[in-house]
């Protein structure tokens, strides 16, 4: 078996030299990797002999380009029909983990996000995490698709991760309960009436049709929309397509993002297309660490075209495009193809999107203080008999049970939203941005 396992590796070997050498010069470059493969075979050969233990050809190969994709960049692997079955999931299905986006940073595996609503972003996990270990196991050397997977698993079943945090003096271990990832991707909420909030949480196959619905519904409120918030911030990026798309949702011309790869067919610019809504409301980008790829697409585009302020911290700074191949017996391939650039011809690989404003996450408490003597001074509404003010809405005690509950949801939704700090600055820019504008008769 081995001998004919070998033998059909030198017959691949023998038709990759026939089409090497098969035209009237032979390049430097074939001539190169012809040696090359022959020193595969060799080693190859070798280690079926003579290892001291039995070894599995197909393992050994699959383990040399594994090795050959992964030491290209972070983005690009090999994967197993496990791995590239989830990975295929992850934009279209429903699955069962823990909610992180990880990615090989230096050789280390760190946490880009944690996606909102799930098992990790309620227990703390922050991005820039190291995962150390899972299940006790050390993650030093583990593929991404084995961390992925290790990490999955039957809905409400425990997974212990040991992470490292550089503010934290030892390291920290999560017991986590798997659970199902929200497939979900944007929300909204009125933070003031005429101001309006949507939070995109990822790039999912239908993430413009739910933010359209979401957008639509803040457009319709009895006040007219005076500005809005998008929040992209913990964004892992996913599907190029819905960036450009919910781009295009606030642009009406120009270059949303360009890709340049070596290949001429993969190099390409996706313009912004007119639309009949008009949406020239003001608007303030949240970024901060954990946004990423696509979500660094939307914020730069935005930012490019004088759009949007960006508001946070500097982004993630994946500035690369990768493709999917599926392969033959359910393997697939990730690779790297491209850069992409914002309007502007910047490329934010490594770099990331910087704010227009900088502005470090916090939540503001509510002042525990007493009132101060200004506070307490007696005002015409505390006067006996006061006058009521003109056009007083006297229908309030009328209201029914039902709407008086959903008002009180919605305002302890926004007070919570505007304890976030930078959610607060962000609706302090918008409202400045009214009040100057009446100032100056727009």
């Amino acid at each position: 078996m081995t001998i004919r396992l070998f033998s059909a590796r030198w017959i691949l070997v023998t038709t990759l030299v026939l089409v090497f050498f098969s035209g009237p010069q032979v390049s430097a470059e074939s001539g190169k990797t012809y040696e090359s493969l022959k020193l595969f075979v060799e080693v190859l050969e070798e280690l079926e002999k003579n290892y001291v233990e039995q070894v599995d050809a197909d393992t050994l190969i699959h383990n040399a380009i594994k090795g050959m994709v992964e030491n290209l960049d972070p983005h690009s692997s090999f994967m197993p029909p496990q791995a590239f079955e989830d990975l295929q999931d992850d934009t279209k299905g429903e699955f069962s983990g823990i909610g992180i986006v990880i990615t090989m940073k230096d050789g280390i595996l760190t946490v880009v996000s944690p996606i909102e609503g799930t098992p990790a972003y309620e227990a703390g996990i922050y991005a820039g995490d190291v995962i150390v270990k899972i299940d006790g196991e050390s993650t030093k050397g583990m593929a991404l698709w084995e961390a992925v997977n290790r990490m999955r698993g039957p809905r409400h079943e425990a997974v212990e991760i040991t992470i490292i945090r550089e503010t934290e003096p030892a390291p920290l271990v999560f017991s986590l309960k798997r659970d199902l990832i929200p497939m979900t991707s944007v929300r909204s909420a009125v933070l003031k009436p005429g101001y309006g909030y949507l939070r995109v949480t990822n790039f999912r196959m239908n993430t413009q049709d739910e933010l359209l619905s979401h957008l639509e519904d803040l457009e319709k409120d009895q006040n007219r929309l005076k500005g809005l918030v998008i929040d992209l911030r913990d964004n892992p990026g996913g599907l190029l397509d819905q960036a450009i798309k919910v781009s295009d949702v606030f642009l009406d011309q120009g270059t949303i993002v360009s890709i340049k790869g070596r290949d001429q067919k993969t190099t390409q610019a996706y313009e912004a297309n007119p639309d009949k809504t008009d949406r020239r409301y003001p608007i303030v980008v949240l970024i901060n660490g954990g946004s990423a790829s696509a979500s660094e697409i939307v914020a730069g585009a935005l930012q490019d075209h004088s759009r949007a302020l960006i508001l946070g911290t500097a982004s993630f700074g994946k500035g690369s495009v990768q493709t999917v191949r599926p392969l033959k017996d359910g393997y697939g391939l990730k690779y790297t193809i491209a850069r992409y650039y914002t309007p502007s011809g910047r490329s934010i690989q490594a770099t990331g999107i910087q704010p227009d404003i900088e502005v470090a996450h916090a939540i503001l408490e509510k002042s525990k203080n007493p009132p101060s003597v200004f506070d307490r001074m007696v005002k015409e509404k505390d006067l006996q008999n006061s006058l009521m003010p003109e056009n007083a809405d006297e229908t309030g005690p009328e209201d029914t049970d039902e709407k008086s509950s959903g008002q009180k949801r919605q305002r302890k939704q926004a007070e919570q939203l505007q304890q976030d700090a930078q959610v607060k600055r962000a609706l302090d820019i918008l409202i400045s941005y009214g009040v100057f504008n009446k100032l100056n008769g727009n």
